[in-house]
């Protein structure tokens, strides 16, 4: 490792080996997120971004996450009209959970995302809409407690009916941020992720939307644009429920590609300490250092997050210069979102330190944007 002189003084020597640190820490988690399949161009011009972090041939190597997100974000066109930027839609929100669908919806619009809605249970929706009035809700999700059982049917074909005359205008849909387990309500979801995948919109998958999916995965197999963000116990399920194995560290990346390759090629992003990410194919891992904070709420920001990229992501796809590795709107919308998440949560920590709250990390997404894709 380095060595230190004594001449440089008693900072510097703390400093040195603090950096020698960061490295071994650094290297360790490349080595364990490494995965073959690429060409020399691509570790090439990867190389060049991990910024003097060694790596063994043919290893997965960290995103350029911030070229990344220079690129897909769209510039603010005053020719542009309301709606270009991203129309995001949150399906979530029962009488426990009022909290997580809001944050995902608000993430949306503090990115940059033009309209946010937010499709909930009518217990839910007063709580929701008291939060912030920039948010379309739509009451209309039932629980059973609420629904007879001759009536479900109906009630069932009444909520699709709703949704359906908004599907066409929405760019991406998260699914599960405070939607509760209750059967009925998870029926109509699952109705409404088919209507997705043949209107062709975009779905990121998270909290009970995974619940559910784990016990259905027909609703998301085979559909390149369903994103699914587990955390560790969701992530476990997966693998249990996919592979019939038990989480194996030792060889994430080859794991998260066999899962989703199993899932027909959805696209995984695994949160952690470094979030890894594939969609079968290839495997990319954002692993710069966010806050050790870990208040609930923080996922619903990266679906929201999620959301917005992938939508811009999809509009910028068809650019030909685009230099970056990998093409798949998916793959790009949770690297951008990844990082973006990362950033904010290591600012709202700089300033809040233990009290730092989910709303906290919320007011810094736009700082943490402007610092990566600044305007003018």
């Amino acid at each position: 490792m380095f060595g230190v002189s004594c001449g440089f003084g008693a900072k510097s020597c703390i400093y040195m080996l603090a950096s020698s640190a960061v490295l071994r820490r650094q290297q360790l988690v490349i080595r364990c997120i490494g995965v073959g399949g690429y060409s020399d161009h691509n570790i090439d011009s990867d190389k060049k971004t991990m910024q003097g972090v060694g790596f063994s041939s043919g290893a997965a190597l960290e995103a350029d996450a911030e070229n990344v997100l220079r690129a897909i974000t769209p510039t603010l066109d005053p020719n542009r009209h309301k709606g270009q930027a991203g129309k995001v839609a949150v399906i979530g929100g029962c009488r426990e959970y009022t909290g997580a669908p809001y944050f995902a919806a608000i993430s949306a619009l503090k990115i940059g995302a033009d309209l946010s809605h937010v499709f909930c249970t009518r217990d839910a929706a007063s709580v929701i809409k008291s939060y912030s009035p920039e948010l379309i809700v739509h009451p209309i999700l039932e629980e059973s407690y609420s629904v007879r059982d001759e009536d479900k049917s109906f009630i069932l074909e009444k909520v699709l009916g709703e949704v359906d005359k908004w599907m066409e205008r929405f760019d991406c849909l998260v699914i599960g941020p405070g939607l509760g387990r209750d059967p009925f309500l998870l029926d109509c979801v699952s109705e409404i992720i088919k209507h997705a995948r043949q209107s062709n919109v975009p779905i990121v998958i998270d909290g009970d939307g995974l619940f559910l999916i784990t016990n259905c995965l027909d609703l998301v197999s085979g559909y390149h644009l369903a994103v699914l963000t587990p955390n560790v116990n969701e992530y476990k399920r997966l693998v249990e429920k996919v592979l019939s194995c038990e989480v194996n560290d030792e060889d994430a990346r080859e794991q998260l590609l066999s899962l989703a390759k199993r899932i027909g090629g959805v696209t995984i992003l695994r949160k952690g300490k470094a979030d890894l990410i594939s969609d079968g194919q290839t495997v990319k891992s954002v692993s710069i250092y966010g806050s050790p904070r870990r208040c609930g709420g923080q996922g619903d920001i990266l679906s929201g997050s999620v959301a917005v990229f992938l939508s811009w992501a999809r509009q910028t796809i068809t650019v030909e210069d685009l230099n970056i590795s990998s093409r798949n709107p998916t793959m790009l919308g949770c690297i951008a979102g990844s990082i973006l998440m990362r950033k904010a949560a290591s600012l709202a920590f700089e300033n809040k330190k233990r009290s730092t709250l989910t709303t906290d990390i919320i007011e810094c997404l736009g700082k943490s944007l402007q610092d990566i894709c600044p305007v003018p």
